[in-house]
């Protein structure tokens, strides 16, 4: 039996950019938000959020049947998306170390869009924010303070078990939907590049 830390084969930026570079690529699949998507991606990559990968991961399997690297934004979705292939059956799976983040700071290649806060920077907002507006109100209104204490309470399970509430309910609002992602349209341009 594996266990996930010797499941998961990671691929550094440079090695990811010299398979590019030599025509042998793998199938990139970014498993962030389309909003997140839109805004900054390794040129050629598909757009799969993470949702939709575990939701259609069956149907995703017959065309994906080469090397894969998963990426997002420092490798903590990639490694669920990777979990949820493997257990579905797929082999060759690699993450790319660090995600978006590394990929950036190792000055390789991307597609930009319009600039958008990624998830995290959102989690941080939202997160602080109601920390402060209960703290605050919470000096008048005995109890309110708690709230920002389940708050806190949710981010440490969060941090603990690599796995975000909130930002999943972020991801559901508008502005980080961005297109809807058809698994259709998925498998479309899966099989254009066949």
């Amino acid at each position: 039996m594996t266990t996930d830390a010797s499941r998961i084969a990671g691929l550094t930026p440079t090695a990811l950019q010299q398979l590019i570079d030599s025509g042998r690529a793998p199938r990139v699949l970014d498993v962030r938000t389309p909003g997140e998507f839109r805004t900054v991606h390794i040129p050629g990559s598909y757009n799969v959020p993470l949702d939709t990968l575990r939701e259609h991961r069956a149907e995703l399997l017959t065309h994906l049947d080469e090397d894969v690297v998963l990426v997002c934004r420092s490798g903590a979705r990639a490694a669920q998306a990777e979990q949820a292939l493997a257990e579905a059956g797929l082999p060759n799976l690699r993450v790319l170390d660090g995600g978006m983040m590394a990929w950036e700071a190792a000055g390789a290649p991307v597609n930009r869009g319009e600039a958008r806060w990624d998830m995290e920077r959102q989690v941080r907002l939202v997160a602080g924010s109601i920390v402060l507006a209960t703290g605050l109100v919470g000096v008048l209104v005995p109890g309110v303070h708690l709230i920002g204490t389940a708050i806190g309470a949710g981010l440490t399970y969060a941090a603990l078990s690599n796995s975000c509430m909130m930002g999943v309910l972020l991801s559901k609002l508008p502005y980080n939907r961005g297109p809807r992602t058809d698994i259709r349209t998925v498998i479309a341009s899966l099989r254009e590049r066949s």
